[in-house]
């Protein structure tokens, strides 16, 4: 099952985020997340997990050769540390090489106001972008896009952007569901990405999504995946744990009632919330 953005290519609705989890770890979850039958990776620069994640793809392709690699998508993000055309064209050369690939699915900026850059953040993110259009433009990123970022900063980027982006990764559970960022990108035809989708945990003891849970005969993990994609939202849970990444896969055999949608939308601020990316100090 696939959501198609806004240039046509296609995405897998439900992806494996990495976030967290050491080179070691994520090589070992994402050989299990590809063998459980995910085709859709989530890394970052930062994750310091790439070549975990880039061995794991190539070993997968090598041993299952009716799967090929463009039946995988794969994204990756640029850190804080390399806004700027040059840095950015440098950064994404280093990812590719750790990913040991040709090209990623689509490449992100991961916060759109680090420190670093804050006295000059709109200068050094369209420049960033504009690297990132090339990528793009030559096959090196077949989409690319933004993480974290409200409508303010992405009014900012589209001042200069030639490429509306495809994407844009941001905190979204129950707990916070960032309504007012999630609007803006659907006005503009930008694919809402979960990263924590299952918030910071707490979001299992929360009883109403206990209750739901055993209506469905499913999982309080299983139950916000499906409510995620319910909300024509792209979920990327992380797990180290075989059993959990096999069960947050299992989603589609179900459907909420709209009642149930409705008082999960409820939940707000039971489980964590959303960083504010003009104060993060990092």
């Amino acid at each position: 099952m696939y959501y198609t953005l806004s240039n046509g290519v296609k995405i897998p609705k439900l992806g494996f985020g990495t976030w967290q989890s050491s080179n070691e770890d994520a090589y070992t979850s994402t050989k299990i997340a590809l063998e459980t039958g995910y085709r859709h990776i989530d890394t970052a620069a930062i994750y310091c997990n790439e070549e975990g994640v880039g061995k794991a793809v190539k070993e997968f392709l090598n041993t299952n050769k009716s799967v090929k690699r463009e039946d995988l998508f794969i994204t990756t993000k640029l850190w804080n540390d390399s806004h700027g055309y040059y840095l950015a064209h440098k950064a994404f050369k280093e990812s590719l090489k750790k990913l040991q690939l040709d090209y990623v699915d689509l490449y992100l900026i991961h916060w759109p106001n680090p420190i670093r850059i804050r006295n000059h953040w709109e200068e050094s993110n369209a420049d960033a972008y504009k690297a990132m259009e090339e990528m793009n433009k030559d096959g090196l990123a077949r989409a690319i896009g933004v993480s974290n970022f409200h409508p303010r900063h992405l009014d900012t980027l589209l001042k200069t952007a030639k490429i509306i982006p495809h994407a844009n990764q941001i905190f979204y559970n129950p707990s916070d569901m960032q309504s007012d960022v999630v609007d803006y990108n659907n006005k503009h035809n930008i694919l809402t990405q979960a990263y924590s989708p299952l918030g910071t945990g707490r979001i299992f003891d929360i009883k109403e999504l206990k209750t739901i849970a055993e209506k469905c005969q499913k999982t309080v993990a299983q139950v916000v995946l499906n409510w995620c994609l319910e909300k024509g939202v792209n979920p990327l849970p992380k797990s180290v744990h075989g059993e959990r990444i096999i069960e947050n896969f299992n989603i589609f055999d179900f459907k909420l009632s709209a009642e149930d949608i409705a008082l999960i939308d409820g939940l707000k601020g039971k489980s964590g919330s959303a960083k504010n990316p003009d104060v993060v100090e990092f």
